[in-house]
Order: C-alpha cells, then sequence, then structure tokens
C-alpha cells in the first residue's frame, strides 16, 4: 500500500526510522528475596525532534525509564535503541562515548561543580569533545547569553539563584547540540514564575536546533508543553496521548494554557474587548458630564442653602460664646459673693469677741468700785 501511495503521489512516504525505540523494556530490583518491578514490559517510540513527556505520580517509574533510556542503569530484559543501536549490549566505555556524542542532561539539583564558574560548568562538556580552548569558551558565552546569563559568566553556583542555576545547567546540556536532551524533573526545585522561564528555554532551544526532548515530571501542566504525553502508573504504561497544539506558556494562577494558534485569537478578542470597554466608559463619562450640566440648578441650590447653613451655624457659634462668657461671669460673681459672705462671718465673730471683752472689763470695773 506504502509503495503504491509513493508512486502515485511521486514521493517518498515511509516513515522515518524513529530515534529512541523502547521495546518490552523490563526493570526489576531485588530485595532479598523479593522482587520489584519498576518498569514492567515497555514499549514506544519517540520521533526526532519531538518533545516527548514520560507523566506520573512519584514511584510511577518514570524516572527509572528515563534512566534506562539514557544508559545510566541498564535494563533486565527487552531492548532499547537509540538512533538504531541497542544502548543494551554496550559496553560502559562505548555508552560513555555515544552520551558524549547524541546525549544531554538537564537535572533537578542542577548537579553543578561548585568549584567552577558557570562559563567553566558550560565549557567542562566540549573538553571531552577535544574542543580548543578559545573555541569552547566563545560556545558556551554564546550559550549562556542565550540563556539570558552573558553578564553572570563569572560567577559560581553558589552566587546564583535557583533559576540562575538551572539556567546555566540548560545552557551545558545544549552547548554541543545533542541530538536528544533527557530532563528530569528540570523545574522541580524552582518556583511557578522560573519554571516558566526554564520551560520556555529548553522548548525553544530544542525548536531552533530540531532536537528531541525526553522529559520526566509529575505536572500535567508542564507536560502540556509536549507533542506526546506518556502516561506512566506503576511501572506499566496507561496511555500515550499526542498533542496537537502544545503549549508554549501557562497561566501563572493555574488557569488555561494557551498554545500558540489558540493565543493570537485570544488576544485579539482581549483587545477588541479592551476597545468596547473604552467606548462604553467614554459614553458614560459623556453621560455623566450631561447629567452635571442638568443638575447645575439644584446643585446651586444646595451651594445656596450650604452657605445659609453655614451663616446660621456661625450665629449659633457666636450666641454659644456669648452664654459662655455670661456663665463664666456668673460664677465670678458667686465667687465674690462667697467671699463677702466669708468676711462677714469673721467680722461677726470678731465682734462678738470684743463684746465679751468688753463685758468683762465693765464686770472688773465694778468690782473695783465696790472695793
Amino acid at each position: 500500500m506504502e509503495k503504491v501511495l509513493s508512486q502515485k503521489t511521486g514521493r517518498n512516504v515511509l516513515k522515518k526510522p524513529p530515534v529512541i525505540e523502547i521495546k518490552n523494556v523490563k526493570k526489576v530490583y531485588r530485595m532479598g528475596s523479593e522482587r520489584i518491578s519498576a518498569v514492567d514490559d515497555v514499549s514506544f517510540e519517540i520521533d526526532k525532534g519531538e518533545f516527548c513527556c514520560l507523566l506520573g505520580t512519584s514511584g510511577s517509574g518514570k524516572s527509572t525509564l528515563l534512566n534506562l533510556m539514557a544508559g545510566i542503569e541498564k535494563a533486565s530484559g527487552g531492548q532499547i535503541l537509540i538512533k538504531g543501536k541497542n544502548i543494551r549490549k554496550m559496553s560502559e566505555k562505548q555508552l560513555a562515548k555515544f552520551r558524549q556524542k547524541y546525549l544531554g542532561f538537564v537535572f533537578q539539583s542542577y548537579n553543578l561543580l561548585n568549584s567552577m564558574t558557570a562559563l567553566e560548568n558550560v565549557e567542562f562538556p566540549l573538553v571531552f569533545k577535544r574542543i580548543p580552548a578559545r573555541k569552547r569558551k566563545r560556545l558556551a558565552k554564546d550559550m549562556l547569553t542565550k540563556v539570558g546569563l552573558g553578564s553572570r559568566i563569572n560567577h559560581r553556583p553558589k552566587q546564583m539563584s535557583g533559576g540562575q542555576q538551572q539556567r546555566v545547567g540548560i545552557a551545558r546540556a545544549f552547548v554541543a547540540k545533542p541530538e536528544i536532551v533527557f530532563a528530569d524533573e528540570p523545574t522541580g526545585n524552582l518556583d511557578t514564575r522560573t519554571t516558566m522561564e526554564v520551560m520556555r528555554l529548553i522548548k525553544q532551544i530544542a525548536r531552533d536546533n530540531n532536537q528531541t526532548i525526553v522529559m520526566v515530571t509529575h505536572d500535567p501542566r508542564l507536560a502540556d508543553f509536549a507533542d506526546k504525553i506518556i502516561h506512566i502508573l506503576d511501572g506499566k504504561i496507561q496511555s500515550v496521548e499526542m498533542i496537537e497544539h502544545p503549549i508554549d506558556e501557562f497561566e501563572a494562577a493555574g488557569g488555561k494554557a494557551q498554545s500558540p494558534q489558540t493565543a493570537e485569537p485570544a488576544a485579539q478578542e482581549t483587545a477588541a474587548a479592551k476597545a468596547s470597554g473604552a467606548e462604553t466608559s467614554e459614553k458614560a463619562e459623556a453621560g455623566k458630564v450631561s447629567d452635571l450640566e442638568k443638575n447645575g440648578e439644584p446643585e446651586a441650590g444646595k451651594s445656596s442653602g450650604a452657605e445659609i447653613t453655614g451663616k446660621a451655624g456661625g450665629k449659633k457659634a457666636s450666641e454659644a460664646q456669648k452664654a459662655g462668657k455670661k456663665a463664666a461671669k456668673n460664677t465670678a460673681d458667686a465667687e465674690t459673693a462667697e467671699k463677702t459672705a466669708s468676711e462677714r462671718t469673721d467680722g461677726v465673730e470678731t465682734a462678738e469677741t470684743a463684746e465679751e471683752a468688753a463685758a468683762a472689763a465693765g464686770a472688773a470695773n465694778e468690782g473695783d468700785g465696790s472695793k
């Protein structure tokens, strides 16, 4: 059928082989006599340039699967083909060379060398490719500038924020232009705003260079950035979801995500709504002005009433002041009267004393005469 279709269209419609093929892969851990299946008979494909997300809860086996695909761990069974080569059959030395040539890594915990600057950390993968020092520095500096850290090339990891360290990690992963980049929870230690920046960077750089991304996450919002979502639970694939319009950003408040196809119409609708709102606001303002003109006389009446009320209030205040002065005068008169009464009492007491003294003197005189 494919040959017939090819002859009719005059083109080769045969599908290109996938860059990654996973066939009946298993990973079993032994704990004493117990066998634990972390990955249980998993099969799927990833095409070149595709953004694939392994989505699952903690303990679902997604990170173990990523490590098997990257050759960090050995599978217990099945085949893992990357660029047509079965990495299960490779020795450690062969795997190291293969990773160096084709793979890049972005880690959740950054995995930067604290003794090195940002520039030296990004240069490091190029050392193993035997790239001359001058060219290494130029490539590393260009990549750091691309991720927004051109002014921090001489800073060490401890002098940078978590978001800046992850940017360095992204620059290091992409500097050698690997065909495949594995990202294990790349935004797990970042806040929402920085998560958005990191996801945009990863997606944009991969898109510019037609690189394949395999990302592990537990966050469904991040999964919506991908072209393909593989849902994993208890080491098994539950479903494979193809995303027709992957998003480029999501709202920080947990709102609805927008893809490039829906973002432009939405923006146009928002602009139209704003324009309509502006017109409505102008009409409302015009209505207010008209109402003010119509209500000019009542407003003037209100102003006149306010003036009359103010005068009445001033008159009442003046009367209150007079009443206060009168009360103060009455208080002073009362105090004077009290003082006068007190003086009179003192006078009476003095007079009584004088009369007693006179009587005593008269009695004494009478005694002297009788003698």
